[in-house]
């Protein structure tokens, strides 16, 4: 069996994408912080490390699968560490079930900290990464990923910092989720040709590729637009206005989707990734805002 390097390991869990993950906890935890005036912050950060946990699972039985399904090919732009041999199927499939344990341990250890109920948002969170696969051949990917890296996160950690839902934070689940959903909306707009040849269905696939750029560039851009209705109606503090620094690589990954109007799928190689940095730029300054807006009041 060939032995791996630690960076090569790091690789196949894609850290890249790490951010879809952590940004809904971080954020909620300090929106908490503004609204309610305390929160659990050591529940907090276990339940942060406990969602990347669950993130690397699934990163890597959706990377297994897509390989064994032939999405994944030779000449398919993105990861590369099974179509490019760096790994073996069954070790991807190993490190994948690992994973899940480590996740699985470390939210039952969270479970006994906060109550049986967080037990749901585990449940749930467990389910739809396992069936993550299945739900991207059939178009519903996209709503996988904004239950997964938005609304469960979002009102989960409302409940380990709280110990109980708040609902409010579905305001930041919004914003958060629909640039988190783009990640994979430019991912699969990329791959549509390859998707198709597999007979796979993907929502990129149903809208077609000029309606998904449009689509791609309003869940970059609203994001924006949602803060500021939010500080206009007082459900978030003007502080929250900081997260619009992240305008500037918003734009250039509009610009960067459109040329697919001219140059078709090549245009959007490597969009997924630079989507992803936008998210943990965009993460980092919307949670600094609530952080600031407690300092300062």
């Amino acid at each position: 069996m060939k032995k791996h390097s630690c960076k090569e390991w790091l690789m196949a869990v894609r850290p890249w994408s790490f951010p879809a993950s952590a940004v809904p906890v971080m954020a909620t935890l300090a929106y908490l912080q503004w609204a309610r005036g305390g929160v659990d912050w050591i529940g907090g950060v276990w339940a942060l490390v406990n969602i990347v946990l669950f993130h690397a699972a699934g990163n890597t039985w959706s990377d297994y699968f897509d390989f064994r399904r032939g999405v994944d090919a030779a000449d398919t732009a993105g990861v590369t560490t099974l179509t490019g041999g760096m790994f073996r199927p069954q070790e991807i499939r190993r490190l994948s079930l690992v994973l899940l344990a480590l996740a699985v341990a470390a939210g039952l250890g969270l479970l006994v900290r906060t109550g049986l109920p967080l037990l749901a948002f585990g449940v749930a969170g467990a389910a739809l990464s396992l069936g993550y696969p299945w739900m991207k051949y059939h178009a519903m990917g996209d709503l996988d990923i904004f239950l997964t890296y938005a609304l469960l996160p979002t009102l989960g950690t409302s409940f380990v910092a709280l110990g109980a839902v708040d609902w409010s934070v579905l305001w930041l689940a919004v914003p958060i989720g629909l640039i988190t959903v783009a990640i994979l909306h430019s991912n699969n707009t990329r791959d549509m040709r390859t998707d198709a040849r597999v007979h796979i269905r993907t929502l990129a696939m149903q809208l077609g590729g000029r309606t998904s750029v449009v689509v791609y560039c309003l869940e970059i851009l609203v994001p924006f637009v949602w803060l500021a209705a939010c500080v206009a109606a007082g459900r978030m503090p003007w502080w929250v206005l900081v997260a619009c620094g992240a305008l500037m690589p918003a734009s250039a990954a509009v610009r960067q989707a459109v040329r697919y109007f001219r140059l078709g799928q090549a245009a959007l190689v490597g969009l997924d990734e630079f989507t992803a940095r936008l998210q943990l730029l965009f993460g980092l300054l919307l949670t600094l805002s609530f952080l600031l807006a407690v300092w300062t009041a």
